[in-house]
């Protein structure tokens, strides 16, 4: 047996403190957040979405027993009994929270609004209205970041000194129509995951440098590639490196999260995003420098992978803060802000 086969990942025990009421069905709700309910349990008591035609299509397809037809007749209905899952564009986000009772609980998806001035916005309504809300940047709960965190949490790879993303594949970005007409793409809805992944890992950065770029094929969108550093002193380095567009085939694909102690490394293969939608295997690679003359990279087993199974991780922490109010989320919005502020950073970076 592996001497580290305690830390794989399992599906988190929790008690269904209150019921999930999701707001807004398209496809991230259909593909992550409906199917890792299901497999945790959590009961999920009713859907809205302003195209009431597609919610009853989810609610057939999930078994959701009701689908409401407005917001006003969700809230009056639901109150505070059920935690809120907003999943519906950055941009429409404090209107929701706006029509939200006060002291509710509420898990928000990513990104919080599209630029810093809508994040900010977001936190002074959740503030205002004692509204206990966490941001859906599920990857910090990934099986395999769950299990480097043990690791990591143990000593195994000494002290932390390298964190980096790479990412070279082809992503159909048709698969998302709505990007098309967004002014921010590749940071703001896929490198953001990095950005959060490195700040719950290291902290906060002191500075962000980076440059997002098109491409000639995909001159549709905004942006597909983007170099980012972030600057955490002299000896820690904390680079993502992307390119959605590698027209080439899976064979040179690559796609993976690299984190270097000063006693060992852990590898993570990103299987999701090659040959997306359908993906390959995730693997989790890691070697330590202790353990024989002759450092040698070792595998161990995944349960799971970022779809559907981290969207469980970010559920489970606004649960807990519904069932023990003195809880504060992983992932709350105060923490996240400090996300956003890195994206923006990044941005402003690019335009100097």
């Amino acid at each position: 047996m592996n001497a580290f086969s305690h830390i794989a990942y399992h599906i988190p025990e929790l008690p269904v403190t209150s019921p999930i009421v999701i707001i807004g069905a398209g496809g991230i709700v259909q593909t992550a957040h409906l199917p890792a309910y299901r497999l945790a349990k959590f009961s999920v008591a009713g859907i809205f979405d302003s195209d009431h035609e597609k919610a009853i299509q989810v609610a057939h397809h999930f078994q959701i027993p009701v689908v409401y037809n407005s917001m006003d007749g969700l809230v009056s209905k639901t109150g505070t009994g059920v935690i809120y899952d907003v999943a519906v564009p950055g941009s429409a986000i404090t209107d929701v929270l706006e029509q939200l009772p006060d002291h509710a609980f509420v898990l928000l998806q990513k990104p919080m609004g599209e630029n810093l001035e809508q994040a900010q916005r977001i936190l002074e309504l959740c503030t205002q209205k004692k509204i206990t809300a966490g941001v859906n940047f599920q990857l910090r709960y990934a099986p395999y970041i769950i299990m480097a965190k043990k690791m990591i949490a143990g000593g195994w790879l000494g002290d932390i000194c390298d964190v980096e993303v790479y990412v070279n594949v082809y992503t159909p970005w048709q698969l998302w129509d709505f990007l098309f007409s967004a002014p921010r793409v590749e940071i703001l809805y896929h490198s953001i995951h990095y950005i959060d992944l490195v700040r719950n890992l290291l902290g906060n950065p002191s500075g962000v440098y980076a440059k997002t770029t098109g491409h000639p094929k995909m001159d549709a969108l905004h942006s597909v590639r983007s170099n980012i550093i972030m600057d955490y002193g002299d000896m820690i380095r904390a680079n993502i490196l992307t390119n959605h567009a590698h027209r080439f085939g899976l064979q040179k694909q690559d796609a993976y999260i690299k984190i270097e102690g000063t006693k060992g490394a852990i590898k993570i293969k990103l299987g999701l995003l090659m040959n997306y939608p359908e993906g390959v295997p995730d693997r989790f690679e890691y070697v330590l420098s202790d353990e024989s003359p002759s450092p040698e990279w070792k595998t161990l087993p995944v349960n799971g992978s970022w779809f559907p199974h981290a969207f469980i991780g970010s559920m489970a922490e606004i649960m807990k803060a519904k069932e023990d109010h003195s809880y504060t989320p992983d992932n709350s919005v105060e923490d996240c802000i400090y996300t956003m502020r890195c994206v923006e950073a990044a941005y402003a970076s690019g335009r100097r």
